[in-house]
This record gives structure tokens, C-alpha cells and sequence, in this order.
């Protein structure tokens, strides 16, 4: 284990979203690890005062109901601060989201979490910098053998077929269709006008799913402000955001609604 000069919390969170900024945390779990190898566990669960989204409930099983009476993390700031002052801290992918998410949340309650003046060992960092992800790697992995021409088109696109048909042997419980394999990778929710759910549709209107014009109708924004489209065709999103957007200021029309829509 890591040589401690300071307790080392390892700590993990559910949330309403992915957005540190906007979504609130629902569970706090941290693992207080002391220099000398003795351990303290805390557990929180919170109302986070916004709904939580059903696709995030199918993810970590919290609902509404569960967290309805029980306190906000602005009312146990000053608990968790406390546990976790003076501590260095870690985390799977924390660097990016956990400790984001927290920091924010200590600053609504009024506190400075000053995650810079702590030391961070991120575990998903270590994994990916000791097992490389690249597809030199894979070769490696499912192939055996050096992936040589690594970087010329012709013997990437020729290793990345290998490659799939290695992991298609390998893990026979993978889906075994193109269209089931997609879904398995990367879940569709149907309410999603397109592939990242930048637009979302919401009482059978076409929505912005994100940004200061998040759940403003499509259709609204057109008449009342059709620069706000313009700058979405005009910005560095995806092509079929900006093809969606596109059309409706040009031909004024959207595609249409999903028919589980209500």
C-alpha cells in the first residue's frame, strides 16, 4: 500500500447527473485510510432537492421516495468537511467527476474544499497509464503480437477487425448483432433526438437538453430567438445536432417524435 504522511480518503459518489456543476450528489461514500492502516467508513444519503432522472435511477437503484426525508448535503456540510479536512484523497475517474462534484458542492454550502491543496491519486488514472488503451494494446491483448504499421490507416483499420473478431471469441456472452452490440455499447433512450441527447423530447415538443436554454422548446426558440439556433449551427457541436437544428431554421422542419413519447 502507498506510504502515508496524512489520512488518504477513497471515496466514491452517486449523483442526479453527469454535470458536476449542475447535478447534486445523492450518496457519499468514504473510506478514511490512516498512516497507520487502520480505517474509518462514512456513508451519506442525501436529498439532493432535484428530481432524480429515471435513467439515472436505473443506473444506481435511488429514488425519489428513498431520499425524501432524509437531509441535504448543505445540512451535512459541515459533517462531511470535518471527515474529510486535512486528508489527501482518491478515487475511480475522481479527478474528472468525484472531486469536481464535491468541491461544488461544499462551495453551495458556503465552503472552500480547496481540492489543489490536497494530493490526488486518481485509480483509473494509474490503470490507464500501466495497461495502455490504445490499439497497440489491444493487438497485444487479444492478439498476442506486436501491431506493427501502427499508425498507417490500412494495417490500423486491418488490426481493429482483428481485434473484434478476437473479443467476439473471447466473451461469447457479448450481444451478437451489429444493432444489439450498439445498444449495448452506447444505451439509447428514445426520448433523445439525437445520438449524445442534446436534444430531448419532452411532452411532445422538441427540446434543448442542455446549456442555459436546457428544456426551452425548439420550436419557441425559433420564433422568439432564432439566433440561438443559429449560433448551435454555427458552433463546434456534432453534425446531427447541428443537421436538426438546421433544417428547422431552413425548412422548418423536426424529425418526428418517438412513439413512446407522452
Amino acid at each position: 500500500m502507498l506510504k502515508l504522511s496524512r489520512p488518504l480518503i477513497v471515496f466514491d459518489i452517486e449523483s442526479t447527473g453527469t454535470s458536476p456543476r449542475k447535478d447534486r450528489i445523492i450518496e457519499l461514500a468514504a473510506v478514511k485510510l490512516f498512516p497507520d492502516g487502520s480505517e474509518q467508513t462514512k456513508t451519506w444519503l442525501l436529498n439532493p432537492t432535484i428530481p432524480i432522472p429515471p435513467e439515472t435511477t436505473a443506473i444506481h437503484g435511488i429514488t425519489d421516495e428513498i431520499v425524501k426525508n432524509c437531509p441535504t448535503f448543505k445540512e451535512r456540510a459541515g459533517e462531511i468537511f470535518a471527515f474529510f479536512e486535512g486528508c489527501d484523497l482518491s478515487g475511480f475517474n475522481a479527478d474528472r467527476f468525484d472531486i469536481p462534484c464535491l468541491e461544488e458542492e461544499f462551495a453551495r454550502a458556503g465552503l472552500n474544499f480547496a481540492p489543489s491543496s490536497r494530493k490526488h491519486v486518481d485509480v483509473q488514472r494509474i490503470y490507464h497509464r500501466m495497461e495502455p488503451r490504445d490499439l497497440s494494446a489491444a493487438v497485444r491483448f487479444y492478439l498476442g503480437r506486436d501491431h506493427a504499421g501502427a499508425h498507417g490507416a490500412e494495417a490500423d483499420a486491418k488490426a481493429t477487425l482483428e481485434v473484434l473478431k478476437a473479443q467476439m471469441e473471447r466473451y461469447p456472452s457479448l450481444p451478437q448483432t451489429v444493432g444489439e452490440m450498439d445498444e449495448y455499447l452506447v444505451p439509447h433512450d428514445p426520448l433523445n433526438a439525437d445520438r449524445n441527447g442534446m436534444l430531448r423530447w419532452k411532452n411532445g415538443e422538441l427540446t434543448i437538453n442542455f446549456g442555459k436554454k436546457k428544456g426551452e422548446s425548439l420550436k419557441k426558440l425559433l420564433l422568439d430567438e432564432p439566433q440561438y439556433l443559429r449560433w448551435i449551427v454555427k458552433g463546434d457541436f456534432d453534425t446531427e445536432l447541428r443537421t436538426i437544428v438546421r433544417d428547422l431554421l431552413e425548412n422548418g422542419r423536426l424529425p418526428p417524435a418517438p412513439s413512446t413519447n407522452k
